[in-house]
C-alpha cells in the first residue's frame, strides 16, 4: 500500500507552496486524495479549503501530465524490475578468477554488468613489496597533500566531502594514519585527487597498467586511497565503470546490484540513507529483500566495480587502494546522468 510523503514543516492554517507541493506529489504517486484530509485537516487548515484545493489539483492539466509521465516511468519501472528478479536466479556471490583473460572480462562481467574479483594480476607491481607508511614518509613526506577531516561529525560527510578538504604535508598524514588505530575521522579519497596526483605522481611508478582491461596512457591514470582501520564509504554508485585495486591491508565491501534501484531510497545523486553496517528495516522496509553481495578484498586483488552498483566499503587495516576507469570498452555512463540530483 501507497504511503503518504511526510507532511512539510508550514505553519498550521496556511495553504503555503510547500502544502501545494506536498498535496501534487501525493497525488501524482497515487494516494486517494481521501487519505489527504486527516493531514490537512490536522495541521489546522479548514476543511472547506483543504476540499477545494485537493479538488483544484485533480483538475490541473498539470498534475494530468505528471501522472501521464509517472506512467512512463512506472513502465521503465516494471522492465527493470524484469532484470531485478532475473538477477536473483543466481547465486548471491563474487566470484574470484584467476588471471582473467580480456575476451572472459568483457563477456562475463563487464558486459553483463557483474562485480569478480580478479587476482594474480598484481604480482609485479613494485607497489605490492615497495608500499607502506615508512616507504610513504620516506619518499614523500614534505609533498602537500589534500585529506577529508571532521568526518565524524557530519553524517553527510560524502555528500559535503567539499567542506572536509584539509591541506597538510604527507608525512603528517602518514604519522596521523600510523597512531590513529581504528577510525573514519580522515581519509584521503578520490575526492581529494586533483591536487594528490600531481604531489604523488612518483607512486605511480609503482603501479602496473592493466593492458588487458585498461587503456594505455602516457601518463598515469588513476586515483589513490589511503587511510586508517575503520575508514567506510557509506552506500553509493558511481557512474562509471571502476577498478578497485588493493595493495595494503584489506576491505570489507557490501555490493548491492544496479537493477535493486527502486528500493534503495535514493533521494540526492548517488547517495542514500541506508546504512551499510545495519539496515533500518522499519524506516526502509523496501530494502528487505534487496540482493546484498559480501566480501573481503585481499592486497593483491582487484575489484571490478559495475557502473550503478550500490557499495558500501570498510577499511579493515591501514589500507591503500588505487582505482581506474579507464576501460578498454565504452565508459561514458556519466554524460546522460540527469543534470538534476534531487530525485
Amino acid at each position: 500500500m501507497y504511503r503518504l510523503r511526510a507532511a512539510p514543516s508550514a505553519p498550521p492554517n496556511e495553504l503555503s507552496h510547500e502544502w501545494r507541493r506536498w498535496i501534487a506529489e501525493n497525488l501524482i504517486l497515487g494516494s486517494h486524495p481521501a487519505g489527504l484530509m486527516p493531514v490537512l485537516l490536522q495541521a489546522g487548515i479548514a476543511e472547506g479549503d483543504a476540499l477545494a484545493e485537493i479538488e483544484q489539483a485533480l483538475r490541473s492539466p498539470y498534475i494530468e501530465g505528471a501522472v501521464r509521465l509517472k506512467s512512463r516511468l512506472a513502465k521503465r519501472d516494471w522492465v527493470i524490475d524484469i532484470y531485478r528478479k532475473l538477477n536473483r536466479l543466481g547465486e548471491p556471490r563474487i566470484e574470484r578468477r584467476h588471471r582473467l583473460s580480456t575476451e572472459q572480462f568483457l563477456s562475463d562481467y563487464y558486459r553483463r554488468n557483474e562485480p569478480v574479483i580478479i587476482t594474480g594480476m598484481m604480482d609485479d607491481w613494485p607497489a605490492m613489496a615497495k608500499w607502506n607508511l615508512d616507504y610513504f614518509k620516506e619518499g614523500y613526506a614534505g609533498r602537500e597533500v589534500e585529506v577529508q577531516f571532521g568526518r565524524d561529525a557530519d553524517q553527510d560527510y560524502e555528500m559535503n566531502s567539499i567542506a572536509h578538504k584539509r591541506k597538510m604535508a604527507f608525512g603528517d598524514y602518514v604519522d596521523l594514519v600510523r597512531q590513529a588505530g581504528h577510525t573514519n575521522d580522515f581519509y584521503m579519497t578520490a575526492n581529494n585527487d586533483s591536487l594528490n596526483r600531481q604531489a604523488l605522481t612518483e607512486l605511480w611508478d609503482d603501479i602496473g597498467q592493466l593492458p588487458e582491461y585498461l587503456k594505455r596512457e602516457a601518463q598515469p591514470r588513476g586515483f589513490f586511497w589511503l587511510g586508517p582501520a575503520g575508514t567506510v564509504t557509506p552506500f553509493h554508485h558511481d557512474l562509471t565503470n571502476n577498478f578497485m585495486a588493493q595493495v595494503l591491508g584489506r576491505k570489507r565491501l557490501r555490493i548491492i546490484p544496479a537493477c535493486e534501484v527502486s528500493r534503495m531510497y535514493n533521494q540526492r545523486h548517488c547517495f542514500t540513507p541506508l546504512d551499510g553496517r545495519n539496515i533500518d528495516l522499519q524506516r526502509f522496509p523496501l530494502a528487505a529483500d534487496v540482493q546484498v553481495l559480501e566480501c573481503v578484498l585481499e592486497p593483491g586483488e582487484i575489484l571490478f566495480l559495475p557502473v550503478g552498483c550500490w557499495h558500501f566499503v570498510e577499511g579493515l587495516d591501514v589500507s591503500a587502494t588505487v582505482a581506474f576507469t579507464n576501460f578498454r570498452w565504452d565508459n561514458d555512463f556519466y554524460s546522460n546522468y540527469p543534470s538534476k540530483h534531487d530525485f
